[in-house]
């Protein structure tokens, strides 16, 4: 019987093998619709079905508020490609339509059903919006191709422009919006050569990807109907409060429009095209950033935005000397990148290290998107039972106006006895301090120091020093204090003399990064550098700082034209390698070298009083 048995079970094996492969043959079927998403009343469109395998029997659904006038064109393509010896092949069906769109608004478009082997599938549904046609039969009738003196054809502000878009209008400090650069062109074919785009001081910013091959999206502005593109997107997070503007950029494009001009060929007459070059400039824009409202809590993180808390402790039971990890998990959105890491209160006999930081985000509309995990690690040194009290971690929601505190569950520790051998007490025992209250003290293992009993203390060397030393540290203190309270008089002179110093201790932290091909932190600690010099040096707080009033201030002093250009080279190359793909080391060391020397001929030129 048990021959039977496993016999049997082979063949089942074997069987469902079998059919496991047939079935990953068979190619899965797949149906899908498209169409544009925007249309405008009265003008013709296409909608398309394309099926990966012979089908029968297509039944389109009702389209309300749209007309069928063509249909359906079939279309089949072929695909084949060798990879590595294999051969696979790709065939599918296209299955067109020609619509028109008969009235304005929103329609949706249900699924498509087709039989395929016999068995019925169903293709996805499609919104699609009607726009009401301009009130001009011909697109940029009395401004498009308008004719210049000489003949040439030109483009009107009203035919082509670039507009930035905000997705929020008045936020609070590091609360996430977006600005959008896009382009309104009425003419369809368009080529980019140039752009410069501003600057966002006063803002941390993280592009949002853009495809690079987008296609044009038909869109309503001003009663009028435009192909549009996004060319730039970028997540902001406003630093301080109050109006922040956001300079004009520009960006070279090149049209192909009708030249005016036709020729005769063997089809009949053809408009002759030509290419026009223009330069867009964007809109400026002044963003009205609130402080935050008053009652911060203690524990408050500089957290803007939408989140929720998830805590764990690697154990509650373990023993002395072996390593105890508390996760915090910040999910959400909003300025997740800024957030200060929240307290955790380890007993004081724990030895701790500093937190771990994993950031899983993404950019989205109103902030960064994701999980912020924070692992802090600390080593129990002594047996016993312990409490980690409650993690709290407070944000300001701006959709609610409030601020929010959420809270971990407390930890209850039991901690046995472990293995002394694993104790780094080196490096851990040094740094207790021991507590009046405590019970027990270091035991003191020196040998004693014996006195003799006729030595008496008042009247010896040592009991005069009592009164001496305290005397000349007084006297000491006292011209020190006077001397610093002379220098220290002018305070802008003072901050002007230490901001050279102030900028090398600052560079040579960027050298660290510098050395551990740290990119980002590199050019942050340059560009922290290079303000902070000139804060100190010019007396002008950080915050009120610009390239243009640094320019200007330098020129009154009488600093040459090309080294100020330097140090503006300095700025601008700084602001794009922390958003411009990895750069070589040897390039972020010539930025680094080319900034002490700058600093070092500066502090040789500038001279003020």
């Amino acid at each position: 019987m048990r021959y039977f048995s496993n016999k049997y079970k082979a063949i089942l094996v074997i069987i469902l093998m079998l059919s496991v492969g047939i079935s990953g043959m068979v190619a899965q079927v797949t149906f899908r619709a498209s169409a544009p998403a925007t249309v405008i009343k009265g003008e013709q469109f296409r909608l398309s079905y394309t099926l990966n395998k012979e089908g029968r029997d297509l039944r389109l659904p009702d389209m309300k508020g749209l007309e069928v006038i063509f249909g359906p064109s079939t279309s089949t393509s072929y695909s084949q490609s060798t990879v590595n010896g294999k051969t696979t092949s790709e065939s599918s069906v296209t299955y067109t339509y020609i619509l028109i769109a008969q009235e304005e608004g929103e329609f949706s478009i249900a699924p498509a059903s087709i039989k395929v082997d016999g068995s019925n599938y169903q293709s996805n549904s499609l919104k699609v919006n009607v726009l009401p046609p301009d009130k001009s039969n011909s697109k940029g009738q009395n401004d498009s191709g308008a004719q210049s003196s000489a003949g040439a054809p030109t483009i009107s502000s009203n035919d082509a422009f670039i507009r930035a878009i905000v997705s929020k209008n008045g936020v609070y400090e590091q609360e996430g919006f977006t600005v959008t650069f896009r382009l309104y062109s009425v003419y369809g074919q368009i080529y980019f050569e140039t752009a410069e785009f501003p600057e966002f001081d006063g803002f941390m910013s993280e592009e949002v990807p853009i495809s690079s091959n987008q296609q044009l999206k038909l869109e309503r502005y001003n009663d009028r109907n435009y192909y549009t593109a996004d060319i730039k997107k970028t997540l902001l997070f406003p630093q301080r409060s109050g109006k922040i503007t956001i300079p004009s950029g520009k960006l070279e494009t090149v049209f192909t429009v009708p030249s005016g001009r036709k020729v005769s060929t063997f089809f009949g007459s053809q408009e002759v095209m030509a290419e026009v070059k223009k330069t867009l400039n964007t809109n400026p824009l002044t963003i009205d950033v609130k402080a935050l409202p008053e009652g911060k809590p203690l524990n408050f993180s500089n957290a803007v935005g939408s989140f929720s808390l998830n805590s764990s402790i690697s154990t509650e039971q373990t023993r002395a000397n072996e390593a105890i990890t508390v996760k915090l998990e910040i999910s959400g959105t909003g300025n997740s990148k800024l957030i200060q890491n929240p307290e955790v209160k380890f007993p004081t006999n724990f030895e701790t290290y500093d937190p771990t930081i994993n950031n899983d985000l993404k950019v989205s509309d109103n902030g960064l998107n994701g999980t912020r995990t924070i692992e802090y690690l600390a080593i129990p040194r002594y047996e016993g039972k312990y409490n980690i009290p409650s993690i709290e971690f407070s944000f300001f929601d701006p959709s609610s106006k409030s601020y929010k505190t959420l809270k971990s569950p407390e930890y209850n520790l039991d901690i046995a006895k472990g293995d002394p051998s694993k104790a780094s007490t080196t490096t851990y025992v040094n740094q207790q301090t021991v507590k009046v209250e405590d019970d027990i003290r270091f035991i003191k293992t020196d040998a004693p120091v014996y006195q003799s009993k006729d030595a008496f203390f008042v009247g010896s060397l040592i009991y005069w020093m009592w009164y001496l030393v305290p005397l000349v540290i007084f006297i000491a203190f006292t011209v020190l204090n006077i001397k610093r309270a002379k220098e220290n008089a002018n305070v802008a002179r003072a901050r002007t003399k230490k901001a050279n110093k102030v900028a090398i201790k600052r560079l040579r932290v960027a050298e660290k990064h510098l050395k551990q091909h740290n990119k980002e932190k590199f050019h942050d600690e340059v560009l922290r550098a290079l303000w902070g010099y000139f804060s100190d040096k010019l007396s002008i707080p950080v915050a009120q700082l610009t390239k243009d009033n640094i320019e200007s201030e330098l020129s009154n002093y009488g600093v040459e034209q090309g080294l100020i250009n330097k140090f503006t080279d300095i700025l601008n190359s700084c602001e794009f390698a922390r958003y411009a793909p990895v750069e070589s080391d040897t390039e972020m060391d010539r930025l680094y070298n080319e900034t002490i020397g700058a600093i070092g001929e500066m502090e040789s030129k500038l001279k003020i009083k």
